[in-house]
């Protein structure tokens, strides 16, 4: 391994030692394999999926049965490389994927490799997180970023990847029309992500004002309250869920004109109905997003080119000390994304 001096042998973590339960613990500083480059946490955005984990201890299939640290949306700094990667990294300003794929199974050799089935993702049972002060990664998955772009906005690359991949799932070209379900911060990033593609009308709903009238300022180009606007006679080209809400979901597909398509994002029940004869009588295209392939490249050129604002999303900062802190008001309506700086 080659390194900067003054690493440390160990370091402190914020660990989730059981479901609403946040400790600050020792750790030893991970020491990079061949191909990994070990990276100075700068900053990390606290994401939905972390406070899931920290409240219910599970999402989906994936449990919570050991501590875990959390947090994967990561920016920071190359300190060290391991024997194959090279020494001229180390000082690097990075953003990292947050993802080890196997590389070698089908999906992986078809380009697909967010569905690898032996995945490995930051802040996903068993895998720990980086809300820490180093962290290593696979040294193509630390993604340079230029000066323009900032440790939060670097950070924020991760979310901005899942708006990159709604928008490439959902097709969107310039002219399009997309209606997006939910104003919080996947909704807000979805929105510019999709007026980055050329979406001309960007329709979000949201049942909080604040959160409408916030929407406005990043990308949608008209908002609507849930609960008395209806949006059965949008016909847009594309919807996207960012809700996980049964009643977004089903309103939204109604949205949808024939042969568009629908993109579920949002987590939220594993089972619900869906309105089977309008996909059936629209040939309506329903699909899902499970993380990203192939996207920090065009995330980090969009925010360096000024046509994606993340760090204007930035509501809460805190330190490692402060993640429990960071969890309980994530979900504030007055709040959009609070990132967690581990060296402060």
């Amino acid at each position: 391994m080659t390194r900067t001096g003054g690493i440390p042998d160990s370091q402190q973590a914020s660990v989730l030692v059981e479901t609403g339960v946040i400790a600050l613990e020792e750790r030893p500083v991970p020491v990079p394999e061949a191909d990994e480059v070990l990276i100075e946490v700068a900053a990390v955005g606290v994401c939905g999926s972390d406070v899931h984990y920290y409240k219910e201890g599970r999402i989906g299939d994936f449990v919570v049965d050991r501590p875990l640290v959390l947090g994967h949306e990561v920016s920071g700094r190359i300190v060290a490389t391991g024997a194959d990667v090279a020494r001229s990294r180390i000082g690097e300003r990075v953003a990292v994927e947050p993802q080890r794929p196997c590389r070698v199974c089908a999906q992986c050799k078809a380009g697909r490799y967010n569905l690898c089935p032996k995945m490995e993702f930051y802040a996903t049972p068993p895998i720990d997180g980086a809300f820490c002060h180093y962290v290593t990664i696979q040294s193509d998955f630390a993604h340079r970023v230029p000066d323009a772009v900032d440790d939060e906005s670097a950070a924020l690359l991760e979310p901005l990847s899942v708006g990159i991949w709604a928008a490439r799932k959902a097709g969107l070209t310039p002219g399009s029309s997309v209606l997006i379900a939910g104003a919080g911060p996947i909704g807000v990033i979805a929105a510019q992500a999709a007026r980055a593609f050329g979406a001309t009308e960007v329709v979000v709903t949201d049942p909080v004002a604040e959160r409408r009238n916030r929407a406005l300022e990043f990308g949608a180009t008209t908002v609507l309250d849930p609960t008395v606007d209806s949006v059965a006679d949008l016909g847009v080209d594309a919807f996207v869920d960012a809700t996980g809400v049964t009643a977004a979901v089903r309103s939204g597909i109604g949205a949808v004109r024939g042969a568009g398509t629908v993109v579920l994002v949002g987590m939220g029940a594993d089972d619900i109905p869906l309105p089977v004869s309008t996909i059936q009588a629209r040939e309506l295209s329903v699909t899902g997003v499970f993380r990203y392939t192939d996207t920090w490249p065009t995330a980090a050129a969009l925010v360096a080119a000024g046509d994606v604002s993340l760090l204007p999303l930035v509501t809460g900062r805190f330190d490692l000390s402060g993640v429990e802190d960071a969890l309980r008001t994530d979900a504030d309506p007055a709040g959009l994304k609070n990132v967690v700086h581990p060296t402060r």
